[in-house]
């Protein structure tokens, strides 16, 4: 099939028609200044990273690493941009938002449709992930006007007050599995507080960022407002020392988030880190059967279960083991799986080849310690052509599985369930929490007073009830422990991006001591 090379400036339609394996993006991918940027002149091709499509295998791009000139570029943009837009009322600021989100929701099926190109999820999640962005840029939008301060009165007339104010520049490091949502779930709440941003994509999905620059502009805000440098660790690392970037927020491992944290320790930054997880799913005897199945379907096999609150280690109640698995074993081997843009995909492609032969050796490594696959886990070539070289597995559910394997004990990123049985609510609170992981966790159950009795004693940031992996813009979302600290979405990030000042007034004569 002929390849299309398109400009996404426009969102133009070669890009929003394009199939499987058939687009081919020549643009620039750096975005400051209100337009794309080229890379650095001393560069030349070798420098170029290939960044491919999931689902064929191919070549969509090539991107070279922004180097500390062109960082400094983006950051010294975003200064200027913050200049300007930090001196806006909050509600200037929420016109400027909404008029984004709009334009989000325009476009919904253009950004969706290069989401799965370059990212390989189906076309069905990345709609619900395109929609979640335009939410999160309406919400924040509308508490833009809200950031005040408080007056105190103090004795003898005098009196005091604190303003909420914008940090500066703050840069955002987002990871692969959600691209386009995270570049707004963390550009929405700061830029609502009146703070620029420069967001540095991961090297393997670096394309839609930018087409969120470009409608971030397209809506009026100022040239600079959010930039976008490609690249990989080193890039990362020039934005977090860059003495004007004031916070940074990170999303990915937990390896790259100490590194994060640390380099960022040298500028005295504050950082939000969200990182891993192996939550626990707990379902007891008492559940809706039928429910805990789609909940575990919904906590393992979402965007090829690369998410990092994923509920993978799912604890049964042993009388319910075995209805649930045949439940869930019948189910998993129903999902279909194979060319994502195709609506009645469910699940796409691993992000890479690398990716995949990883979650596949965590499997076989399952099966040498004594787990039994029930269904699924191995390579998985579609019947189309086009998608012989692409990045599939089947999804796979673990069964006989003990607390000491490793794939109970590591984080896999990968459409792999690993269940446990239980005897007592006791103990499956002991062996939940016997992680060093803490972002995420959920309870099935009937029984009102254990399902908060649970959620409480479970060590972790989000405790779903009777369901797994929602999240409304309007909740906050972080970790416990090793899974960060910080909070994304909710009211309470406002915190996150803003620094409080106090100011105090003296109404009378200064009573000095000397």
């Amino acid at each position: 099939m002929a390849s299309q090379t398109s400009s996404l400036l426009d969102m133009n339609d070669d890009a929003a028609s394009a199939t499987t394996g058939s687009l081919l993006l020549s643009d620039h991918l750096n975005f400051w200044g209100g337009e794309r940027r080229p890379p650095r002149p001393e560069t030349t091709d070798a420098d170029a990273e290939a960044v491919y499509e999931p689902a064929t295998g191919r070549v969509l791009c090539r991107v070279t690493p922004c180097g500390a000139q062109e960082v400094n570029a983006a950051v010294e943009s975003a200064a200027a941009a913050y200049a300007q837009w930090s001196k806006m009322a909050g509600m200037e600021r929420a016109r400027f938002m909404l008029e984004a989100a709009r334009i989000i929701r325009e476009r919904r099926e253009k950004i969706g449709r290069l989401e799965v190109i370059n990212n390989g999820k189906s076309i069905t999640e990345a709609l619900a992930d395109v929609d979640v962005a335009w939410q999160c840029l309406e919400y924040y939008a509308g508490l833009a006007a809200t950031m005040a301060g408080q007056h105190i009165q103090l004795p003898g007339g005098a009196f005091a007050y604190t303003r909420r104010e914008a940090l500066g520049v703050c840069a955002g490091i987002g990871a692969w599995n959600y691209p386009f949502q995270i570049a707004v779930v963390k550009s929405a709440p700061a830029l609502a507080c009146g703070n620029a941003m420069v967001f540095k994509p991961s090297p393997m999905t670096p394309v839609t960022a930018v087409v969120l620059a470009e409608i971030y502009r397209e809506a009026g805000m100022p040239a600079g407002i959010f930039c976008v440098v490609q690249g990989g660790a080193a890039t990362g690392t020039l934005l977090c020392r860059h003495p004007r970037v004031a916070k940074v927020s990170f999303t990915g491992s937990v390896p790259t988030g100490k590194k994060v944290m640390e380099t960022s320790a040298l500028g005295v930054k504050p950082v939000t880190l969200e990182l891993g997880g192996k939550s626990p799913l707990i379902v007891f005897d008492d559940c809706h059967l039928d429910n805990a199945v789609k909940g575990a379907l919904m906590a393992n096999f979402l965007t090829q279960g690369q998410v990092c609150c994923n509920g993978t280690r799912v604890f049964v109640q042993r009388d319910t083991m075995g209805p649930f698995l045949e439940k869930v074993v019948a189910r998993t081997g129903a999902i279909a799986v194979g060319d994502p843009l195709l609506e009645g995909t469910r699940m796409g492609a691993l992000i890479s080849k690398p990716q995949l032969d990883k979650v596949l050796a965590y499997v076989k490594q399952a099966e040498e310690q004594g787990a039994k696959v029930l269904c699924g886990g191995r390579a998985l070539v579609p019947s189309d052509p086009k998608l012989k070289d692409g990045y599939f597995m089947s999804p796979c559910v673990l069964g006989d599985c003990r607390d000491e394997m490793t794939c109970v004990k590591e984080e896999i990123f990968g459409p792999v369930m690993s269940v446990l049985a239980f005897d007592t609510e006791e103990e499956v609170l002991r062996r939940a929490n016997d992680t060093t992981f803490g972002l995420a966790s959920g309870v099935f159950t009937r029984d009102i007073s254990r399902a908060h009795r649970v959620a409480e004693k479970l060590e972790a940031g989000t405790c779903y009830i009777n369901n797994y992996n929602v999240s409304p813009v309007e909740v906050p979302f972080g970790g416990y422990k090793m899974s960060g600290f910080g909070r994304e979405n909710g009211q309470v990030t406002v915190e996150y991006y803003s620094q409080l000042k106090t100011v105090l007034v003296e109404m009378g004569d200064v009573d000095c001591l000397f």
